[in-house]
C-alpha cells in the first residue's frame, strides 16, 4: 500500500523523512513548553526509521545545541531487531549537510561541533551507519530532520584583527595582528597561534619574546615547526589590546596561513571553561 510522506513535531522540529530508506515515525505534540528563547538546550527530532532485511531496525534522531558558542550535531540511535528480546547501544557515525533558513551552512562528519551561527530553522541530513552491541543491527541510510533553535548567539568575548590578508609569491610580508578582549569575564591569558601549509616551505617569524615556533619530534630532538607560531599573551583586559607583528615568508608554493585564539573564561575551579576563537586567514597569490 503507497505511504505519502508525513510531518513528525518532536520537542522543537520536525521530521520528514525519505520513502526510499526510512520508514516515517509517528507521535504527539511534545507536553512540556519550548524552553525560553535565552536558554541553552539540546533539541531533537526523529529523524527516521532504518529497517533490514531480517527485523532489524534503528530508529535515528537528529540532535542539535545551541546557547553557547558552538554548536553541536549528533544522530543517537536506538536499536532493535524483531523476536529478540536484547537490550541493544548503539554506535552511530556518518556525515551531515545543513542548511539554515534555506542558505547552506556546512557539511562534515558525525558528531559534529561548529560555531554557532544563531537562532533560526536548521535542515539537516544525515548519512548514518548504525551497528548495534551486541552485534545484530548493522544498517546505513539517509535521514532527515527540521530543528528550530532558538537560543541567540552568544558574545563575542574576544576578537582577532591583522592589518592585511594577502600574501604574495617569493615575498616576505610583514604583518601586525591585533588580539582584543572585550568580555570582563575571564582574565588576560591567551594563546595565539598561525599556521601555514605543511609542506609549502613558508616561514613564519617574529622578534616577540612572547611567541615561539613549535618543538615537534621526541626529546632530545629540537626541531621546529617553521610555517607554525605560538604566542602566550598574558595581559589581555578590556580597553587594553595585544599586538604581536609577524613576518611570513612564502617561497614558489603558495599557502594560506590560518590563525586561533585559545582563551580561558573561569567559573571557580571548573576545568572545560576555555574557548577558541577562529581568526583571519590569509590567502595567496
Amino acid at each position: 500500500m503507497p505511504t505519502r510522506p508525513s510531518t513528525l513535531r518532536f520537542l522543537a522540529g520536525s521530521a520528514v523523512l525519505p520513502l526510499a530508506l526510512v520508514t516515517p515515525a509517528w507521535g504527539q505534540p511534545a507536553s512540556a513548553p519550548a524552553p525560553a528563547p535565552e536558554d541553552p538546550a539540546t533539541v531533537c527530532a526523529v529523524a527516521g526509521t532504518l529497517r533490514g532485511e531480517h527485523g532489524q531496525q534503528a530508529l535515528v534522531n537528529l540532535c542539535a545545541s545551541s546557547g553557547g558558542p558552538r554548536l553541536a550535531l549528533s544522530a543517537p540511535a536506538t536499536c532493535q531487531r524483531a523476536g529478540i528480546r536484547i537490550r541493544y547501544t548503539c554506535r552511530t557515525d556518518g556525515t551531515w549537510t545543513a542548511r539554515r533558513a534555506g542558505k547552506p551552512l556546512g557539511t562534515g562528519t558525525l558528531p559534529a561541533s561548529l560555531a554557532y551561527p544563531g537562532p533560526g530553522t536548521y535542515d539537516i541530513t544525515a548519512t548514518v551507519h548504525v551497528r548495534s552491541t551486541p552485534a545484530g543491527v548493522d544498517l546505513q541510510g539517509t535521514v532527515r530532520t527540521t530543528l528550530s533553535l532558538t537560543a541567540p548567539k552568544a558574545t563575542a568575548s574576544h576578537a582577532i584583527a591583522v592589518d592585511h590578508r594577502m600574501l604574495r609569491r617569493n615575498t616576505t610580508t610583514t604583518l601586525t595582528y591585533t588580539i582584543r578582549r572585550d568580555s570582563d569575564e575571564g582574565d588576560g591569558s591567551a594563546r595565539f597561534g598561525l599556521i601555514g601549509e605543511e609542506g609549502s616551505g613558508m616561514r613564519i617569524s617574529t622578534a616577540d619574546a612572547r611567541c615561539i615556533n613549535p618543538l615537534v619530534g621526541r626529546y632530545p630532538v629540537k626541531s621546529r615547526l617553521p610555517h607554525s607560531l605560538d604566542c602566550t599573551l598574558t595581559e589581555l583586559q578590556p580597553g587594553h589590546p595585544e599586538k604581536v607583528t609577524v613576518q611570513i615568508t612564502v617561497g614558489a608554493k603558495c599557502s594560506t596561513v590560518v590563525s586561533k585564539l585559545g582563551y580561558w573564561m573561569p567559573k571557580s575551579q571548573d576545568l572545560y571553561t576555555g574557548g577558541m576563537l577562529a581568526g583571519p586567514t590569509l590567502t595567496c597569490r
